[in-house]
């Protein structure tokens, strides 16, 4: 299999990274239903008090159901402002905060509409920093896929209860992480811990 297909992901975990760096063809689903609870619009980081999520408020519409790519980010609290000093906090003083941060404090300032556009423009900025080149296309429909296609969607997400199947390929191996001191290794957190912790091996950890 060479293409993979993809929810979208806020600052996504690393599995999803793992995922992305394992295939040619990377498909991004924008016509499914919008999942509430999951990586669409939430990450998760290690701080001086634990594992901590990061959510970004989506709008409530008068439909019970939407479209992923209908989904738009609600600035009426300082959401932005929480999120960096939650990064900022949990990861100052990582090995490689001050070399990376700057490529991420655009996405607390600008204020992208939809949430699919947020979480690409993210992605896409964390592949260049991987040195992954890989071409994101947007799905047409949604559909079921063939065999030759590796079907991901519901399979990456915080709930391990509510995954519809099992990553076999992916295992994570600990890493140092910033309060290894105060806690055991997290798996699988955002790529954010990944990359202030390891800089330039991430891509090898992958």
């Amino acid at each position: 299999m060479s293409k993979v297909i993809l929810n979208t992901a806020y600052f996504p975990p690393v599995q999803y990274l793992a995922c992305v760096n394992r295939y040619d063809e990377v498909g991004i689903e924008q016509w499914e239903s919008y999942g509430k609870q999951s990586y669409r619009n939430r990450c998760e980081i290690l701080s001086a008090n634990g594992i901590l999520s990061l959510t970004v408020p989506v709008k409530k519409t008068n439909e019970v159901k939407f479209l992923t790519k209908e989904a738009c980010i609600d600035y009426s609290t300082r959401w932005q402002k929480l999120h960096f000093k939650g990064i900022e906090s949990a990861y100052k003083n990582s090995p490689y905060y001050d070399y990376y941060v700057e490529d991420f404090i655009p996405f607390f300032e600008k204020k992208e509409k939809y949430l699919l556009d947020l979480n690409t423009a993210i992605l896409e900025t964390v592949l260049g920093i991987l040195q992954i080149r890989r071409s994101l296309v947007f799905t047409t429909d949604y559909q079921t896929y063939p065999e030759e296609v590796c079907d991901m969607r519901g399979v990456i997400h915080p709930k391990p209860a509510r995954q519809e199947k099992e990553d076999n390929l992916f295992k994570a191996k600990p890493y140092t992480q910033t309060f290894a001191d105060r806690f055991p290794f997290a798996p699988d957190l955002s790529i954010l811990d990944l990359l202030f912790n390891t800089g330039p091996e991430a891509v090898d950890y992958l």
